[in-house]
């Protein structure tokens, strides 16, 4: 058994569609990226990554690559999932968070699960999705950006 941790932060943008978890969630802002600026997704890849001893998000998905400009962070975790596969891994459990003060997060957190579980092929009760606020501190409490961080564990592929 292996274990993986990250956290990813991003900062809010005007003109940028908001997408956590998969999920495009209506709002005035989006977050600033390379790619969609998936917070929680890039939070998780990199959790995935850093398990199975691969370095970073940014050494298989460079923000300096073209391809990955405006990208789905959904097509990341379909990517990450095909080097688990590789390596000989499989998604034994993520628990994860989302720091953001604005908008709540509660009624999207089942279909972020749902996306995260079904990009990893695994069963949903193995994928934790949590979301609390910056309770008005730092640039979070600031409504400035959004923060995630995921914990998993990974194992040998049964």
């Amino acid at each position: 058994m292996r274990i993986g941790q990250s956290k990813d932060i991003h900062r809010f943008s005007e003109g940028r569609d908001l997408v956590i978890g998969g999920v495009k969630i209506p709002y005035e802002k989006g977050l600033l990226g390379h790619s969609d600026a998936d917070v929680l997704l890039h939070a998780v890849i990199e959790s995935l990554i850093g398990a199975m001893g691969l370095k970073d998000i940014g050494t298989h998905f460079s923000d300096k690559d073209p391809k990955y400009e405006g990208i789905s962070s959904l097509k990341l975790l379909d990517a990450t999932y095909e080097m688990l596969l590789e390596h000989g891994y499989e998604v034994v459990n993520i628990d994860s968070l989302i720091v953001i003060e604005k908008p709540k997060m509660a009624p999207y957190i089942d279909e972020m699960r749902s996306n995260i579980a079904k990009h990893l092929h695994c069963d949903i009760d193995r994928i934790n999705v949590k979301a609390t606020c910056g309770e008005g501190l730092g640039f979070i409490g600031k409504g400035e950006g959004a923060m995630a961080e995921a914990v998993c564990l990974i194992d040998e592929k049964k």
